[in-house]
């Protein structure tokens, strides 16, 4: 047991984990406590990957150690707490009742270095597997279940979202239950996890390149871009613009127009569904990229985004545009601008306000 041994088998581990830790050292884009949490869970991978080389190293010899079930009960534990922490980088608004099960799981394996309830070494250095033995498994899969639903429940995400998370869910999946049927294979746990962290952290910065800062919706370099990508998907374009905003911002200020325009993106985002995607392109403006969507959707789509801006003190202008076989991206943006502008007209006529 050495430190050159140690290195020798987890130095793809220690590269990734000093690479996530200068990058984010210099991050100037995620908020501090994702940050933080990144870090945590970087000194736990490095503490369990730590933990399981001694352990190994114990269960090697001939001779029974103390030492070895006390790690056995910390490498059991920090399985699930990464798993945990883990969940918070991606999902940072979790409440700390989540934690629970990991605590539960911690306080058994620390019981069972004297009790054997969930694991026994015995005096001739063999390890075996107590009354609840798979204890750990279950609450890792347990901790698994939640994130794939708390994946399908985010408001927030979209098609290419899904399918990086689902990668994510189930590369930390198969590398929980490996060890049970191949041996001297926990380390892949640590090289995995740390992996996905390193892959959530660039899509995470991704996203600030995708998205509008102020409201979270795609950008209008996202707009550009999906225009291209779903070219021959798009069946309709939703143009939306939002009354009134130079009249609040000179009244009440820009922080209430950013209130204002956060606002009614909510009401935009909330009434779409999957193959509607929501953008902000300019300053008030608003469109949503229709995909395989029928016109009675789109019409469904727009009473339920005026519902929803009729419950603020804000109001919007919509129009709408169905694709045909003769008309292209740009024709069909121009057609929908023109309907919300006739509304528009019409808001400033009943309103009798200045543009």
């Amino acid at each position: 047991m050495t430190i050159s041994g140690y290195l020798s088998e987890h130095w793809g581990l220690i590269i990734i984990l000093i690479g996530i830790a200068i990058a984010i050292h210099s991050d100037v884009h995620l908020e501090r406590r994702i940050i933080y949490k990144i870090a945590f869970t970087n000194v736990l991978l490095f503490l369990y990957s730590v933990a399981c080389y001694v352990e190994t190293y114990l269960g090697n010899q001939t001779e029974y150690s103390i030492l070895r079930p006390i790690l056995c009960a910390v490498n059991y534990s920090l399985i699930v707490f990464i798993l945990v922490s883990a969940i918070m980088i991606m999902y940072p608004t979790q409440k700390r009742y989540l934690l629970f099960p990991a605590l539960l799981n911690a306080v058994l394996c620390f019981i069972s270095v004297p009790t054997g309830i969930v694991f026994t070494i015995s005096e001739d250095n063999h390890f075996g597997r107590g009354t609840l033995g798979y204890l750990t498994y279950f609450i890792a899969a347990l901790y698994m279940l939640y994130l794939i639903y708390s994946l399908f429940r985010s408001t927030r995400a979209e098609k290419e979202d899904y399918n990086l998370m689902i990668f994510l869910s189930v590369t930390s999946l198969l590398c929980l239950v490996m060890p049970l049927f191949i041996e001297n294979s926990s380390h892949w746990f640590n090289i995995t996890i740390a992996t996905d962290i390193l892959i959530y952290y660039i899509f995470l910065l991704q996203q600030f390149t995708k998205r509008d800062p102020l409201t979270k919706l795609l950008n209008r370099q996202s707009y550009y871009s999906d225009i291209e990508k779903y070219m021959h998907e798009i069946s309709a374009i939703v143009a939306m613009d939002m009354d009134g905003l130079k009249e609040v911002n000179d009244t009440h200020g820009h922080v209430a127009g950013d209130t204002a325009l956060k606002t009614l993106a909510d009401c935009f985002h909330k009434a779409s569904k999957q193959e509607q995607r929501v953008y902000r392109i300019g300053g008030d403006e608003y469109v949503i990229l229709c995909m395989s969507t029928p016109e009675k959707e789109v019409n469904e789509l727009i009473t339920r985004m005026r519902e929803n801006v009729a419950k603020t003190e804000y109001s919007c202008s919509i129009g709408y545009a169905m694709k045909t076989d003769k008309c292209s991206i740009d024709e069909l943006y121009q057609k929908a601008d023109k309907m919300l502008y006739v509304e528009k007209e019409q808001y400033y006529i009943r309103s009798g306000k200045k543009r």
